[in-house]
C-alpha cells in the first residue's frame, strides 16, 4: 500500500484524513501489523484511484514469497 500512496503523493496522514482513518492505523497497515476489512480496503483504494483487486494481489504475492522463504 505505501507505493500507491507515495505515487499518490500523499503522506500517511493526508490518506488517513481522506479515508477518515487514523494516521497511525495506516502506518500498521503499511507495517502489516493490522488486517483491514473489505470495507477498508474499498475505501483506501477509492482514494488511491486503484482498483481493490491490485491490493489483494499484492498481498497474495507477498504472502507467497514469504511462505516459499519458510520452507
Amino acid at each position: 500500500m505505501r507505493k500507491h500512496r507515495k505515487a499518490a503523493n500523499l503522506s500517511q496522514e493526508q490518506l488517513a484524513l481522506q479515508c477518515e482513518l487514523d494516521r497511525t492505523y495506516i502506518g500498521m497497515l503499511e507495517r502489516a501489523e493490522r488486517q483491514p476489512s473489505l470495507n477498508t480496503i474499498f475505501i483506501i483504494c477509492d482514494v488511491l484511484n486503484i482498483q481493490p483487486n491490485i491490493i489483494v494481489k499484492e498481498v497474495e504475492l507477498m504472502l507467497e514469497k514469504n511462505n516459499r522463504h519458510l520452507e
